[in-house]
């Protein structure tokens, strides 16, 4: 690989881009990232990335807003450091459920950000299982966008359940339900739940298919405060299920997520670190798989000029 360098715009981003570097075995590039007594924040890149392809990488860690403006100040250094090409790493899009004017006076603010970081100098952007794929067509520049789903793919298969039963948390998920299921050769069952409000608060009436005595497995792109995720695995259990895991891209983990996932039926909830998990959110029940390598590859094959088709999964 040549004429690269990958930097972390944040102390929160150090581990996952750790990660990737060694993957493709290189150096973190030197950066300089503090905070005036003002509390403007101030970033230097201490070395040349003159005509080098710049990979920024930045996670969404809370507090976000604060992610964002180190992301925006990260581009706008290497874009006066004369970088060839800049490219944004996010792993998770922030505000990515902001993603439509679903009612009267409300922004678009997953479009919003698209807009700021085109506006910044990037180039290009790679994320993963955005939450609306539609968030792609945002950006008029090329935006990227990986699946976890290989990574859980091979997490569960590798558990060899005999009596596997894939559940779709509402009508909306059932497509990405269906595909698992055709991956596993299992059959699939769905629930009946509504949304009120902007409460994040789902209610779940029913079941629809066959999990009694049957290892449920319930896939999703994230989980914020676990409202759904809990309600899912309440009815599952109320319908008979024997086991029930969940399977995710993005462990947000807000609020009373960890709480209610404690003390919830699932055995085992799987997630990425496209979000860092902090020690004070681990648990048991939480298991973590990288999927740094992912990205590491997506990296390689764009600064080699490879195509990336089949790094998108089957979900786009």
């Amino acid at each position: 690989m040549e004429n690269i360098k990958v930097f972390s715009c944040s102390e929160a981003a150090d581990g996952f881009t750790k990660e990737v570097c060694d993957s493709l075995g290189l150096e973190m590039g030197q950066i300089c990232r503090m905070k005036f007594k003002n509390d403007n924040n101030f970033v230097q890149l201490l070395e040349t990335v003159r005509e080098k392809d710049v990979y920024l990488i930045q996670t969404t860690t809370p507090p976000v807003n604060e992610r964002i403006m180190e992301l925006l100040i990260t581009i706008d250094a290497a874009r006066r450091a004369s970088a060839r090409r800049i490219v944004v790493v996010l792993p998770y899009y922030m505000y990515s459920r902001s993603d439509k004017k679903d009612q009267p006076r409300v922004p678009i603010t997953a479009k919003l950000i698209a807009e700021v970081i085109e506006a910044a100098g990037a180039d290009r952007v790679i994320s993963c299982d955005l939450h609306n794929s539609s968030i792609q067509g945002y950006f008029r520049i090329n935006c990227d966008r990986l699946s976890a789903q290989g990574i859980l793919q091979t997490y569960f298969k590798d558990k060899n359940f005999d009596d596997m039963v894939i559940v779709a948390t509402d009508a909306g998920s059932s497509k990405k339900a269906y595909k698992y299921s055709k991956f596993f050769n299992c059959p699939i069952a769905m629930i009946d739940k509504r949304r009120e409000g902007n409460d994040d608060r789902a209610i779940a009436s029913t079941v629809i298919g066959d999990v009694k005595g049957k290892t449920a497995v319930v896939f999703d792109d994230e989980i914020d405060t676990a409202g759904s995720m809990i309600e899912a695995a309440n009815i599952l259990k109320e319908y008979g299920a024997k086991e029930i895991y969940a399977g995710c891209t993005h462990g947000v983990l807000s609020g009373p997520a960890i709480e209610r996932l404690k003390d919830s039926p699932f055995k085992e909830v799987v997630i990425t670190n496209t979000i860092p998990l902090p020690k004070e959110k681990q648990i048991s029940k939480i298991k973590v798989l990288s999927i740094a390598p992912l990205f590491a590859e997506a990296i390689k094959r764009l600064n080699e000029n490879k195509p990336m088709g089949d790094l998108f999964g089957q979900f786009m």
